[in-house]
């Protein structure tokens, strides 16, 4: 015959084969990012055979990208961050070189920044707020330095609060992924890997495996001193030309706080390899050590390198939003639209800024524009109810904050009736008005611009001592915010407390220099004075 039988060869056992195709099978449940697949079928296999490399490097790297968090971002800070902070920061940094004080000048503030004030709230910080809320920039407790001597028991009480009320902060950064961690491995039942007992060594030798494992300790075990043992020693293997390593040896570093250490590393890695991520990661770096224009300089050579990354575009923009250089920001989120017309970041905040510039009908278009791209939260709503009553579409604003409550929880259900309230203000409805204020503080106890509007809606009823006692509320809960303190310094001169009312308007002036009001009362204030 032209074409023979093939000889017949025999099969391997049935056993094996199981094993190969149950392999085979994790490996795709992998890769189609069905982890939890994955993870079961390999430990199922792993049961029978506890030595097979290949499961275990399917189900460590499938338990890896399950709890793999994006930390390219800058995050929230600990309390251990801020109250054992040993960096060095200039007390009075030159304009637009800090983060931590975004308003110093020599005389005060910038004028930019005084200007906008009264248009746009400012956070804790000092900061003025964006469009979009992003971790380590509205909460940061001010150092010891920054609050002008006050005493250490204020200071502690405040690195302990959260950015909710009743909440507090982590005891470091890392906290939040440990607790997450934990969790993760009840409920998988037994630890996976006893890292106690590993020989980093011996897994140097075997780079596909190390760096299985290093991501492993990072991510889920959350231990970056073991993962620097290990990298460190693979990088040595590597004899230092691999940028994996050296990557990761910045990340461990960073973890641990020697931000030195991880500059030195992220760019060595980068003189290897030109990643998008290690300039990320570098910047992070340098927005820890508050070096803002340093970042800047590195998001910029990255860009060049990188022409279409949004992310590092953006980055740019936030660095201008943390220094208070809103208009150079707005340039940047342009920018960022230009290359990806559908990023929720740069058009939440071009659509903030254009209504803190009396274009609610523009705000309007792009707030919609996030909706239809399927953004569907509370506070979108509310910013949606804002901008139509802003542009005489009243029957729409209400429909919108009817979806807001809908959405709302005990987290921003205040900031909606406030909103509500201020709507009630603008069309002469005072009886709503007070209701939806006082249904905020009912919420949220800490609401300091709720209480502020209702001791103005009492000292229209002529309830003076109640007015007096929101206002003294308002000032505790927010000293960053000026319109309490000028408020009480207004009841104190009507009620002939020239005193009070000095120290008030003072203090308002601290906050803002540039408030016509203010001025004016303390003129008032000097010439009674001079009279006496």
């Amino acid at each position: 015959p032209l074409f023979p039988p093939p000889k017949t060869t025999s099969l391997p056992p049935l056993s094996l084969r199981s094993h190969t195709m149950d392999a085979i099978l994790a490996l795709s449940r992998f890769r189609r990012r069905r982890f939890d697949d994955a993870i079961e079928i390999s430990s199922n296999m792993l049961e029978k055979n506890y030595a097979d490399q290949a499961l275990w490097f399917i189900k460590c790297r499938s338990l890896t990208a399950k709890n793999f968090v994006d930390d390219t971002d800058l995050e929230d800070e600990g309390v251990a961050e801020i109250l054992l902070e040993d960096n060095a920061m200039a007390s009075a940094p030159r304009p637009g070189t800090s983060i931590h004080r975004p308003t110093t000048t020599a005389s005060g503030r910038t004028s930019a920044m005084a200007s906008r004030q009264g248009a746009r709230p400012t956070t804790q910080s000092g900061r003025l707020t964006t469009g979009f809320a992003r971790p380590g920039t509205s909460t940061r407790p001010q150092s010891r330095q920054q609050q002008g001597g006050v005493n250490a028991r204020d200071l502690v009480s405040t690195a302990f609060q959260g950015s909710r009320p009743g909440t507090s902060r982590p005891v470091t950064s890392s906290g939040r992924f440990v607790r997450l961690g934990t969790a993760s491995m009840k409920a998988m039942g037994d630890k996976f890997i006893n890292t106690e007992q590993l020989d980093f060594k011996k897994y140097a030798k075997r780079p596909a495996i190390a760096k299985a494992l290093c991501d492993y300790l990072i991510y889920l075990e959350h231990n970056p001193k073991k993962a620097l043992e290990l990298a460190a020693l693979a990088t040595v293997e590597a004899e230092y030309n691999d940028w994996w390593w050296k990557a990761r040896l910045g990340k461990c570093y960073y973890q641990l706080g020697l931000y030195r250490d991880a500059e030195k590393q992220f760019k060595s890695a980068l003189r290897q390899q030109d990643m998008v991520v290690l300039y990320l990661e570098l910047c992070k770096v340098y927005l820890r050590m508050d070096q803002p224009n340093t970042a800047l300089e590195w998001y910029a050579k990255g860009s060049h390198n990188h022409p279409a990354d949004t992310h590092l575009i953006l980055g740019i923009a936030r660095v201008y939003d943390m220094i208070d250089d809103i208009d150079r920001g707005i340039q940047y989120y342009e920018k960022v639209l230009d290359n990806d017309s559908s990023n929720v970041e740069a058009i939440a905040c071009l659509a903030s800024n254009s209504f803190y510039e009396d274009q609610p009908e523009i705000a309007l278009r792009l707030y919609r524009r996030l909706l239809q791209m399927g953004v569907n939260n509370t506070e979108l709503w509310t910013n949606l109810a804002l901008c139509c009553f802003y542009s005489s579409q009243y029957d729409m604003s209400l429909n919108c904050f009817e979806r807001a409550l809908a959405l709302a929880d005990d987290e921003n259900m205040a900031d909606v009736w406030y909103n509500v309230g201020q709507v009630a203000i603008g069309i002469g409805d005072l009886g709503l008005a007070y209701e939806a204020f006082k249904i905020a503080v009912s919420v949220d106890g800490n609401h300091a611009n709720s209480f502020n509007c209702l001791g103005v809606l009492e000292l229209r009823q002529g309830k003076a001592n109640e007015a007096k006692n929101h206002f003294a509320t308002a000032c505790e809960l927010a000293p960053h915010i000026y319109e309490p303190f000028y408020n009480q310094a207004l009841l104190a001169f009507h009620l002939g407390d020239f005193k009070s009312s000095y120290d008030h308007v003072v203090t308002s002036l601290d906050i803002y220099p540039e408030h016509n009001e203010s001025q004016e009362l303390l003129q008032k204030l000097k010439l009674k004075f001079m009279s006496l």
